[in-house]
């Protein structure tokens, strides 16, 4: 499977089959220009959606008609299952930013997570609910969702293979959130990857936690 990052919480995951999965797709120039990464121009069979803010549902701006999944409980889409596990987008139990969902599914034999805006530690409970994961999508930028520390936490929990860092500062991103070395720094098994894909297989997944720092495609 490969998995390409567009930037902020939007990635495209393609199965070796070629089912292709996109996650939190955002508004291009959304929130006065503030998420100033370009237009998603790949068309997908199935679109996961966290929550419904700009930055994560503009389904709209897709091409094609994929079929969209949000939500918590168990959803199936081309044979596959994605487990929704209910989350709140700040500390607060959502009393601030509302709900956020998290995602889990397996591809080609890989089970991923993608936390969208999770804003606060997990619970022993929710950790629970995750399960074991391979790879982890996880925000680290802070001020809306988990900052560095505690997505060191986040990690720590879920103690995943690959750890894929989503939602911070970059130079096309005008919220004012920590960079993706705010999180990394000090970690060993970091890995930054001078493109926006990479591809993962089963079998050469490592035993050691690695972190892959991509590059927005878009």
């Amino acid at each position: 499977m490969k998995i390409k990052w567009y930037g902020h919480a939007s990635f495209l995951l393609t199965s070796d089959q070629g089912t292709k999965i996109i996650t939190d797709p955002y508004e291009p120039g959304g929130f006065g220009g503030a998420i100033a990464y370009g237009p998603i121009p790949d068309e997908a069979d199935i679109v996961l959606v966290s929550h419904d803010h700009a930055d994560h549902n503009y389904v709209q701006g897709l091409r094609g008609k994929p079929q969209v999944i949000k939500g918590n409980g168990s959803h199936k889409a081309k044979g596959m299952e994605f487990r929704g596990i209910s989350a709140f987008h700040d500390g607060r139990k959502g009393s601030e930013r509302g709900p956020n969902t998290i995602f889990c599914f397996t591809l080609d034999g890989v089970k991923i997570c993608h936390l969208g805006d999770l804003g606060h530690v997990l619970s022993e409970q929710e950790a629970g609910q995750i399960g074991p994961v391979d790879v982890l999508l996880m925000p680290v930028g802070g001020v809306y969702t988990i900052d560095p520390a505690q997505a060191t936490q986040t990690a720590q929990e879920i103690n995943p293979k690959i750890i894929i860092p989503m939602h911070y500062k970059t130079p096309r991103c005008g919220f004012p959130l920590a960079k993706a070395e705010d999180f990394t720094s000090g970690k060993a098994g970091v890995k930054t990857v001078k493109g926006s894909e990479v591809e993962i297989k089963k079998e050469k997944l490592s035993q050691a936690t690695e972190i892959i720092v991509l590059q927005p495609a878009l």
